[in-house]
């Protein structure tokens, strides 16, 4: 028996903050994943942290079995603490294997409560992109298509974690103080569910500069200032992460991509280049080759 499945990552959010106090985020996911694949060519327990074994376990508790017969590998190309739903990814990714294996094709929901049991989540296993509440796993609404961005991801250092940022006794009075700057950027967020690219990435930027009061990005403003000049249509955040996301829209030249890059990097020592991605459909991909 032989199965692969692949979870993508995220980069940061498109809008996250609280509506009336209760909390939600907007998905961003893109096209770097975290893949597990199962098999019976090899055995034991490869490449799952913490998370990923919990999930693996909830899903062995579910199913009523003992042990997990099989050879398991998770390899992810997305690094952990930086906003990117690295663990979410895992989870996902480990727990829809685990249960493929046995025979069932678990749904997005849940997936989502496998996730939210073990931390708060990202719901970038759902297909296209989804407004969800981050710490119970209710979906509040659906974007199948959102216009197609291209990202220049880089890194402003360090690591955040998820749970140590959910706890912060401040962050509801934040997050209320920001609820006017967050109802603009979802305002921005239904014009980009139609097909404008340039309000979609204004809702992130609102939602990334509205964030600044609660997890600061070093001299963001100026950042965005900068990458407008330059072409770009705005920027996104991680909110409880690390990085930073440069949109573009879906035709923008690669050299001139490239040509941002280098002059960012030479102006703006603090951030880290990490990679180019592309905005896509959430989801689980993958599947049972030979049984």
């Amino acid at each position: 028996m032989e199965l692969t499945v692949r979870v993508p990552g995220s980069c940061g959010e498109l809008v996250q903050g609280t509506e009336q106090g209760n909390p939600f985020l907007v998905t961003c996911p893109i096209n770097c994943y975290t893949t597990v694949r199962v098999s019976d060519a090899f055995t034991g327990i490869h490449g799952l942290g913490r998370k990923s074994l919990a999930a693996l376990e909830s899903v062995l508790t579910q199913l009523g079995q003992e042990e997990f017969p099989w050879g398991m590998r998770l390899v992810s190309e997305l690094p952990h603490g930086k906003g990117m739903a690295s663990s979410s990814a895992d989870i996902a990714a480990t727990a829809a294997a685990a249960a493929l294996a046995f025979g069932k094709n678990l749904l997005p929901a849940e997936l989502m409560a496998i996730a939210v049991a073990i931390e708060p989540t990202d719901g970038i296993f759902y297909p296209g992109c989804v407004k969800m509440n981050q710490l119970t796993g209710e979906v509040l609404d659906t974007y199948p298509e959102l216009p197609a961005l291209q990202f220049s991801i880089f890194d402003t250092g360090g690591t955040v974690d998820t749970r140590h940022y959910h706890a912060h006794p401040e962050l509801a009075v934040l997050n209320a103080a920001n609820e006017p700057q967050i109802t603009e950027a979802l305002c921005q967020l239904e014009r980009g569910r139609h097909g404008d690219a340039a309000a979609l990435a204004g809702a992130a930027s609102l939602s990334a500069l509205a964030n600044q009061a609660i997890l600061p990005k070093e001299r963001l403003p100026e950042l965005l200032q900068e990458v407008r000049q330059l072409g770009a249509l705005g920027v996104n955040a991680a909110h409880s992460g690390t990085v930073i996301g440069v949109l573009w829209s879906a035709d923008q030249p690669v050299a001139d991509m490239q040509a941002a890059e280098q002059r960012l990097r030479q102006n703006h020592p603090e951030l880290h280049f990490l990679r180019r991605a592309t905005l896509i459909s959430g989801g689980v991909c993958g599947g049972i080759v030979d049984r």
